[in-house]
């Protein structure tokens, strides 16, 4: 099935079909980054450290089918959470279309090359590490105030 030309355009979240839903997803990584709330202050600081699973060249997941088995807390985005939560990045596809915004001229949909997101310095690659290499008593002095 191929996807019908700037669909993001013209269809709400809610009415994407699993192909469309999947391929507004750049690939950025930036979800994945672990993070800490403070829901009585409406906060959220990141970290520069990623899910094991994600593979840190191409910032995917190298397990995604399974990925809420292998982590249940793994996020499962939809679109009442694309338009409700604080912690998207500005440039997520999934909350740039949930308020009506177009997607950013290096989004893949729009570039034509999965590559474009990595050019244009808008993922985490190169920036991150594995939880595995982290003392989980050090995920605090991990903080990093680059995320957007």
């Amino acid at each position: 099935m191929s996807l019908e030309a700037e669909y993001w355009k013209k269809k709400d979240l809610t009415a994407m079909n699993p192909e469309e839903w999947e391929a507004l997803c750049d690939g950025c990584g930036k979800c994945c980054l672990f993070k800490f709330t403070n829901p009585n202050e409406d906060t959220v600081r990141f970290t520069n450290v990623v899910c094991r699973y994600m593979d840190l060249e191409t910032c995917r997941c190298t397990d995604y089918d399974n990925r809420h088995v292998n982590v249940p807390d793994c996020i499962y985005l939809t679109p009442k959470i694309a338009k409700t939560v604080n912690w998207l990045p500005s440039t997520c596809a999934y909350r740039l279309v949930s308020r009506g915004e177009d997607l950013p001229w290096w989004h893949p949909l729009k570039s034509g090359s999965p590559q474009s997101v990595f050019l244009a310095g808008e993922s985490v690659r190169g920036k991150v590490v594995s939880e595995e290499e982290v003392d989980p008593d050090d995920m605090e002095d991990m903080v990093v105030d680059w995320f957007k």
